[in-house]
């Protein structure tokens, strides 16, 4: 699934692309992808619609519309955007296609149809969010103090509060895995149990890898690319995560592969001591 950095990319990559466009047609071919809203009553909603700015909240890429309305797009794990110029490649998987003024294409392809389309009506963009995205990393909102109170008394192994969007929006599987890894915080850690100084280390840990995947442009992993179809780099430069078996890069004991919170976790033994 994409992750923060993997859903910032999109967004830096779409929104010079959308920002003043219109769109002049609109096809959503998967009911899925809006239910329980029909598609045609969707699509017919989005025309005419002139994009303002994309962005985004946790794993949540925000259309911001002229009418004040916000398409909110979570993709899942395979959902992707493709802009284009002309005909291009053909793609597969294709669930939406909007055609804008400048005689471009925005495409929307899904391969396992998770993904969803919301069309928010102005003013109630914060409501639908705030039990879906907890505090955003990147921004100073989310400090060493806050995260030590969202913790406290909390029985849950960090690993599994780290994946809690509720806790801290935008972390999944990989940048978890690679934060522990660098902080030196065993996945198991009941998360109220970390001291003062762990929870600063993780905290420092978190925003340093996040803003590391975002550098390169994401982890391509499966399915993920960018607008221009381009892969991300991160996945070259794991210290942690996907790499059971090969040298800690750290100290050179091989990587283990463990279960927590019914995910595939990766860890060193030696320098993340199991409590």
């Amino acid at each position: 699934m994409p992750e923060l950095p993997e859903v910032e990319t999109v967004r830096r990559g779409l929104d010079p692309l959308l920002r003043g466009r219109t769109v002049e047609e609109a096809d959503i071919m998967d009911g899925r992808l809006t239910a329980p809203e029909d598609p045609a009553a969707v699509a017919a909603e989005l025309l005419g619609e002139r994009f303002t700015a994309v962005g985004r909240r946790g794993k949540y890429l925000l259309f911001g519309l002229d009418t004040g309305r916000t398409l909110v797009v979570h993709l899942r794990m395979t959902g992707w955007f493709h802009h284009r110029r002309g005909d291009g490649e053909e793609l597969t998987h294709v669930r939406a296609v909007l055609g804008l003024d400048d005689g471009s294409t925005l495409v929307y392809a899904d391969q396992r149809r998770f993904g969803t389309w919301r069309l928010i009506e102005p003013g109630g963009l914060e409501e639908y969010l705030r039990p879906r995205a907890g505090p955003e990393p990147l921004s100073d909102e989310w400090t060493p103090r806050r995260f030590r109170h969202d913790l406290a008394g909390r029985r849950a192994s960090v690993k599994a509060l780290l994946l809690h969007q509720g806790v801290v929006a935008g972390v999944g599987n990989i940048y978890a895995d690679e934060a522990l890894w660098q902080a030196r915080i065993h996945p198991l850690r009941p998360g109220g149990g970390l001291t003062a100084a762990e929870v600063r280390r993780l905290h420092a840990a978190v925003v340093e890898t996040l803003r590391r995947g975002i550098a390169y442009q994401g982890a391509s992993i499966r399915n993920y690319r960018g607008p221009d179809g381009a892969p991300g780099g991160m996945q070259e430069r794991f210290n942690a995560y996907d790499r059971d078996g090969e040298p800690c890069p750290r100290c050179g004991t091989p990587i283990e592969k463990i279960r927590v919170a019914q995910r595939g976790t990766h860890l060193c033994p030696r320098c993340t001591r199991q409590p």
